[in-house]
């Protein structure tokens, strides 16, 4: 977050913005582009990678929360393989040990090409592009994905490819959730359980890229109504991410991800409009 963006933010700012990432996160439709998009329809100034990566420290509380049963399962399941030094004991230690390997896509290249995705690909035209070619990634994966496995029936290597499709979120605009979701249907989950997977999934990129960018805005100096900032929004994201994450599995269960990917084609088709 630069100075002019944390010195111009006012809280209640702060608190919007920390819901719509809360909203945006879980639901495959891209918190960073509405992070992006809202202030900048809104005449605010941009609240910058940073801001926007360090609140969601919040939705990743909210996933805690949510799940905490589940994250207490694979936990007491991946301390169990290396106690009995085998990985693949349970399907459960194969899917807590897979997530470790699964995650390292996304933080290598995230660390590799940080400053072209906090300045360059923050462009509103990638991000246009980004929610259109989602969008129709997720059609294709609805149309041509068998849906007929759980997470207890996923190998290593399946876990892999979910892996690899995460990391089309370091673009802005395709959506963390939205690129595990497409890649769990790919390799067969049903809706529901992609989603899942992808909340777990999603702990070590969401914690570790949120605690680097509070590092840095704490290194520099944010002041009191910075920090003050901060606190709000990541509080507000915790809230309405934890409200999204259950509106989401309840609406998978029923519908598919279609009205997500239209909403995305939508928005991304006017906003290149209004652009050009």
């Amino acid at each position: 977050m630069s100075p002019e963006s944390h010195e111009s933010m006012t809280p209640l700012q702060a608190i919007f913005l920390g819901l719509v990432q809360g909203l945006t996160e879980f639901l495959p439709v891209s918190s960073t582009a509405h992070l992006r998009v809202v202030p900048h329809f809104l005449g605010w100034s941009d609240p910058g990678a940073a801001f926007s990566a360090a609140i969601q420290l919040g939705t990743l509380a909210a996933v805690f929360i949510y799940f905490a049963g589940d994250i207490r399962r694979l936990t007491l399941a991946a301390l169990d393989g290396v106690r009995h030094r085998d990985l693949r004991r349970t399907p459960d230690t194969l899917l807590a040990w897979s997530i470790v390997p699964a995650s390292v896509p996304i933080v290598v290249l995230g660390l590799s090409f940080k400053e072209f995705i906090t300045t360059e690909a923050r462009s509103l035209t990638v991000i246009a592009a980004a929610l259109i070619v989602l969008a129709l990634l997720l059609l294709l994966a609805e149309r041509l994905a068998p849906r007929n496995r759980d997470l207890g029936q996923l190998t290593f290597w399946r876990i892999q490819i979910i892996g690899l499709c995460q990391a089309l979120a370091l673009i802005p605009g395709c959506s963390r959730s939205g690129s595990t979701i497409m890649g769990g249907l790919f390799v067969g989950l049903g809706r529901a359980e992609a989603a899942r997977f992808s909340f777990l999934l999603g702990l070590p990129a969401i914690g570790g890229a949120g605690l680097l960018e509070l590092l840095d805005l704490l290194a520099a100096g944010p002041g009191t109504d910075g920090l003050l900032n901060l606190a709000l929004g990541i509080t507000a994201a915790a809230i309405s991410g934890y409200a999204s994450i259950g509106f989401l599995l309840r609406f998978l269960e029923r519908h598919g991800t279609h009205t997500f990917a239209l909403y995305r084609i939508g928005l991304g088709l006017w906003l290149l409009w209004t652009l050009y």
